[in-house]
């Protein structure tokens, strides 16, 4: 099985964590270290990620690697069934298709796949039948063939959908924050844009582009070595999250689960994370603490037995929302959200997409991360695209569509910038 959220050992490297519990022996308890390297090696290259060090450990990998190493974990294993949960989340379509070529590969030798996915293109592309579930009863099982994905969807969450993505609203004229010949040694390059007053402005790009370094330099997460910040017209500096705080930017981590919330902690603890200066009175004010969450729960519409229950026991999709409403808690004036609906049902997906548009209609200004070009399409008026650490292009509203994005991406197009 492939997990939805990562099953791997930080501290152990890329080729223990493929081998774990299935390593190979030279004699008695002697591991063949130079036979596992060499396998691994072999497998991440089968995946297009052969930039992937076999002796670099987990901890410092990207999200998206990670998975590549996890599905490279189950490719390990000769298996009569290989589930698939939620594998292509933080891929490009690039690596997406390739993982399809793969899984046709497998599907060919006689195993049998379960492919577990909110992305219901792939989902027809891929997959010979489909069955739908909603809170956990069957709603439909049928071939693909013939099979809507607007039928998908409705089934998914029991009405029609005339449109995924809500209407666009023009952003203003207000440029509210500039960046300007942002870098970080070996990561970033040169970036400089700029964010108006209730935008919603999209990062697109490949794998290692540098979008989420971009992000996670803004944010403090990283120490710049040029660059300068514009915030209202005034030059600021951030060198940590809590300078980005002071100045009201918060950032959805792409790893909610490692970076963004505690899973064993309740909703109320979860919320008040960075804000909890404002229920402290000498002790936490635990009452005016739940009654924030209360609040946020219904506003998020987070689906959980108590507000008692630890986050381990939300769905991705619930988990994502108190992720939300941890940063919203601190009233930010920009928020950067990493890859917001990686891993979450169709319904929590409409949900957040509405959440970010009314955002913007209040004047915060957001960026959005994703892998997902109909995601950036559909929410944002402009999109940045990032290629090796630098911004390769621009596209605005009337020019945004997935072949000039990935033209950019890739390097066809490089330097042009929407007028």
């Amino acid at each position: 099985m492939i997990p939805q959220e990562f099953n791997l050992i930080d501290t152990l490297k890329v080729y223990e964590n493929i081998f774990l519990g299935n390593e190979i022996k030279v004699r008695g308890p002697f591991l063949d270290k130079s036979s596992m390297v060499k396998k691994t090696r072999e497998i991440l290259t089968e995946l297009n990620a052969g930039s992937i060090d076999p002796e670099s450990f987990i901890s410092n990998l990207s999200v998206a690697q990670k998975q590549m190493v996890e599905i490279g974990k189950a490719l390990n294993h000769e298996s009569n069934l290989l589930i698939m949960d939620e594998p292509t989340t933080v891929l490009n379509s690039e690596e997406v298709q390739l993982l399809f070529t793969l899984v046709r590969k497998i599907k060919a030798k006689g195993v049998s796949i379960i492919f577990i996915s909110h992305k219901l293109r792939e989902v027809k592309e891929i997959c010979d039948e489909v069955l739908i579930l909603r809170d956990g009863k069957q709603i439909q099982c049928t071939s693909t063939d013939g099979l809507e994905i607007d039928d998908m969807v409705k089934g998914m969450v029991g009405r029609d959908m005339s449109q995924i993505f809500p209407d666009k609203l023009p952003p203003a004229d207000k440029v509210y924050f500039s960046v300007r010949n942002l870098s970080v040694p070996g990561l970033i390059q040169d970036i400089s844009f700029d964010l108006k007053k209730g935008e919603i402005l999209g990062f697109a790009g490949l794998m290692g582009a540098g979008r989420t370094e971009t992000a996670e330099t803004i944010m403090g997460l990283r120490k710049k070595s040029a660059g300068r910040y514009t915030l209202d017209g005034n030059e600021i500096e951030i060198n940590t999250p809590e300078d980005a705080i002071k100045n009201r930017i918060a950032y959805l981590s792409e790893d909610r689960q490692k970076k963004g919330i505690i899973l064993n902690f309740g909703i109320p603890q979860n919320i008040s994370l960075i804000s909890l200066k404002k229920y402290i009175r000498g002790l936490i004010n635990s009452k005016k603490e739940q009654d924030a969450a209360d609040v946020y729960v219904r506003k998020f519409n987070i689906k959980s037995a108590s507000l008692k229950s630890q986050l381990r026991y939300l769905s991705g999709g619930n988990q994502q929302k108190v992720y939300l409403a941890k940063w919203m808690d601190t009233n930010p004036d920009i928020l950067i959200l990493d890859e917001p609906t990686r891993g979450i049902d169709v319904n929590a997906r409409l949900e957040i997409y509405q959440f970010i548009q009314n955002l913007a209609k209040n004047g915060i200004s957001c960026i959005v991360i994703s892998s997902e070009l109909e995601e950036v399409i559909g929410l944002c008026s402009r999109v940045i695209v990032m290629k090796d650490g630098k911004i390769s292009g621009e596209l605005s509203e009337d020019q945004l569509n997935e072949e000039d994005i990935m033209f950019y991406a890739t390097g066809i197009k490089e330097g042009e910038k929407a007028v």
